[in-house]
């Protein structure tokens, strides 16, 4: 562990040796790991002015570890991707506050901040998968293909990038959400493989569907990837037969009978009553 014993000299020797205070450097804030895919950067802040940042990390019982990129930089993240290479390895990282490139300081010992730990099998985010929605001829069958989302680890055999099931292998399952189209009430169900027919849906109808990564795993508030967009399968024009059972269409045609038969009688009493109303004026003309 990094000795902390210059701070200590600092402080006792305050009002003796004002410049070791005076050519101190800030320490970083907010050192975080920011993980997507495997793609990962460890971030801090703030902007450094007339001193220099270096990024030193390790995985647990190894040694510091310096990224070239990040030595003496000016920027406030680092890209530890590469460095990362045992991805169930438990890893920490110091970003330590040195003098700017060129520049000479009197310390041995600069200041520094120690990240949280990160793991990232564990910890870095899955972010939303793409999938095709296939409709069956019969219309009876649903079938989502899902694209297991490359990541930004490389095969160093081929140079090829891994996908999330190429590292999850059977850890990775796929949580699929649907819904009939323009209602709010959905089902879920997981799924194995990148493959999913689903056979529960009404025919003809306009389903949506979403679909998220899900680690077996993890600790529950990190299973879930990144929710994907939504997508709908179409929807198929249906006959009245099929939309309806024979009992609505049949109490249907009957209201439609009673409605007209209901206006037929009201015409023909209607008419009965001018033709009194004429007969009774004709009688009374004779008169």
């Amino acid at each position: 562990m990094r000795t902390k014993l210059s701070g200590f000299l600092c402080v006792w020797a305050f009002f003796l040796t004002p410049d070791c205070v005076s050519g101190t450097f800030p320490k970083a804030q907010n050192v975080t790991w920011d993980s997507l895919n495997f793609k990962t950067l460890l971030t801090w802040s703030p902007k450094p002015v007339n001193y220099s940042y270096t990024v030193e990390f390790s995985k647990q019982g190894e040694n510091n570890e310096r990224v070239p990129f990040c030595i003496r930089t000016s920027e406030t993240e680092c890209d530890l991707t590469s460095g990362l290479k045992d991805l169930k390895g438990r890893y920490t990282a110091d970003v330590v506050s040195e003098p700017v490139k060129d520049g000479t300081s009197d310390h041995t010992e600069y200041p520094y901040t120690t990240s949280p730990f990160f793991i990232p099998y564990l910890d870095t985010v899955i972010g939303k998968p793409e999938f095709k929605i296939i409709v069956s001829d019969d219309q009876k069958k649903v079938t989502l293909y899902i694209i297991d989302i490359p990541t930004a680890i490389v095969n160093e055999s081929n140079g090829q990038r891994l996908t999330i099931r190429d590292i999850f292998k059977d850890d990775l399952q796929y949580k699929i959400s649907y819904r009939k189209a323009k209602s709010t009430g959905k089902k879920e169900k997981l799924s194995a493989g990148s493959e999913i027919e689903l056979t529960d849906l009404e025919k003809g109808r306009s389903y949506c569907f979403n679909v998220q990564a899900y680690i077996l795993s993890r600790s529950p508030g990190k299973q879930l990837g990144e929710l994907s967009n939504v997508q709908c399968s179409p929807e198929e024009a249906t006959s009245i037969f099929e939309e309806y059972s024979l009992t609505v269409i049949a109490l249907a045609i009957l209201a439609i009978i009673v409605i007209i038969a209901v206006v037929i009688a009201v015409i023909v009493l209607c008419w009965r009553r001018r033709q009194k109303q004429r007969a009774q004026r004709k009688g009374s003309d004779c008169l």
